[in-house]
């Protein structure tokens, strides 16, 4: 899974629409959507925002996993 489907999984999971999570982390729908369509990257601030309101991990959030 690359960053931008993970970022979507975990919204959607979470069960929040873009608009609905647009207002809760403050980041703009817009941004939020062309995270996830890979058209930019999320800045280290948003997906920190985003992480928090979640939850999660950062390494979570984007969808990495370890290998050792």
């Amino acid at each position: 899974m690359n960053c931008s489907e993970a970022l979507k999984y975990q919204r959607e999971i979470k069960g929040y629409s873009q608009s609905a999570l647009a207002l809760e982390t403050g980041i703009s729908q817009q941004r939020i959507s062309y995270y996830e369509s890979g058209k930019h990257s999320p800045s280290i601030e948003d997906c920190i925002k985003l992480a928090d309101f979640y939850g999660i991990s950062l390494d979570e959030l984007v969808g990495r996993i370890y290998k050792y």
